[in-house]
C-alpha cells in the first residue's frame, strides 16, 4: 500500500506554495455573487434592508467563532471582510485554506440563520459569495483598508438613500432619480430641503456599517470574564476607535468592556456557538455607537 501510494505522490508537487508573508495582517473579503438579483427575488427593502445586514452580522459572527485569530470583522451592504492577527499561524497562513475556510463558513451561516432572522420568509435559493484575501504589511495599510471601505459606504449609501427617496417620495421613476443624482454634487441638502430627511439622523447601522469586535465581559451569573464579540456602528476612519481598542492593532491580550449595555452581543464560549434567549448572558445587551 505504501509503495502504491509513493507511485502517484508525485502529484503533490503540482501544489504551489500560497503561504501569506508573515508578520502581516491578512484580509478575507466576502462578496455576495449577483446580490442584487438575490434581494429583489427575496424581497429586500431598499435602499438597506435591516433584517438582511442583521442576517450578514449573524453570518460574520459565526466565522469568527470558529477562527479565533480573527481580531476584527466590518461589513456592509453585501460584505464583510475578516482580519487576521499579523501573527496567526491558522491554516499555516496558506491564503487557498483561509480564503475558502472564511467563504464557506459564512454562506453556510447565512443560510443557516436565514430562518431565524426572516422568519416565515423562505429562502428561494442558495445564495452565492466570492472572496478575495489580501496581506497588508503596516497597521497603516490596516486601517487605511478598513477606512476605504467606510468611506465606499457613505458615498454609495447617501446616493441611494436620495434615490429611493426620490422614487418612493418624488413620484421619480428610477431613469429620472439616476439623472437628477448623476447632475447633484449636494445630496444630503436636497433629501433634508425636499423631503425633510436629515441623512444624519438615518441610523448608524445603515451610514457607517457593522464592526465586530472581541471583548471580555463579567458574567451576570458568577462575574466570571467571558469572552464576546460586540456589534458597534462606528467611525473608523480618525483614532477613536483604535485608542478605545488598542488590543486589535497592539496584539495584545483582550480588553474588558465597561460600555453602558443595550444591544445584542455573542458569547464565544458556548457548545452550540448560539445565543439562547433565555440565557441572561446570551440577552446582554451593548451600546453600538461611539
Amino acid at each position: 500500500m505504501t509503495a502504491l501510494n509513493s507511485r502517484f505522490e508525485y502529484v503533490k508537487g503540482f501544489e504551489r506554495d500560497d503561504r501569506c508573508l508573515p508578520n502581516s495582517w491578512i484580509i478575507v473579503r466576502v462578496d455576495g455573487k449577483s446580490f442584487s438579483k438575490f434581494a429583489e427575488q427575496h424581497g429586500f427593502e431598499k435602499p438597506n434592508d435591516k433584517l438582511g445586514l442583521e442576517l450578514m452580522t449573524r453570518a460574520a459572527v459565526s466565522v469568527m467563532e470558529e477562527l479565533r485569530d480573527i481580531c476584527l470583522a466590518y461589513g456592509h451592504s453585501d460584505e464583510f471582510s475578516f482580519v487576521f492577527r499579523k501573527d496567526t499561524s491558522s491554516y499555516n497562513r496558506r491564503s487557498a485554506k483561509i480564503m475558502s475556510n472564511v467563504n464557506s463558513l459564512f454562506a453556510a451561516a447565512y443560510v443557516f440563520y436565514w430562518e431565524d432572522i426572516f422568519g416565515p420568509t423562505k429562502l428561494k435559493y442558495p445564495p452565492g459569495f466570492e472572496s478575495v484575501i489580501v496581506v497588508y504589511p503596516s497597521e497603516t495599510n490596516l486601517k487605511d483598508y478598513l477606512s476605504w471601505r467606510q468611506a465606499e459606504l457613505q458615498t454609495k449609501n447617501l446616493y441611494n438613500t436620495l434615490l429611493w427617496t426620490l422614487i418612493k417620495k418624488g413620484n421619480k421613476t428610477e431613469t429620472e432619480a439616476h439623472e437628477i443624482l448623476r447632475n447633484s454634487t449636494q445630496k444630503s441638502e436636497i433629501l433634508f430641503r425636499e423631503f425633510g430627511v436629515n441623512y444624519y439622523n438615518e441610523p448608524d447601522m445603515f451610514r457607517k456599517g457593522t464592526t465586530l469586535i472581541r471583548k471580555l465581559i463579567p458574567s451576570k451569573k458568577d462575574n466570571k470574564l467571558r469572552q464576546y464579540i460586540i456589534p458597534l456602528h462606528c467611525d473608523l476612519m480618525g483614532e477613536e476607535f483604535w485608542k478605545e481598542n488598542p488590543e486589535i492593532v497592539g496584539l495584545k491580550s483582550l480588553q474588558v468592556c465597561h460600555r453602558t449595555i443595550h444591544t445584542n452581543i455573542f458569547v464565544v464560549n458556548r457548545p452550540n456557538n448560539v445565543c439562547d434567549k433565555n440565557d441572561n448572558d446570551s440577552n446582554m445587551r451593548m451600546e453600538t455607537s461611539h
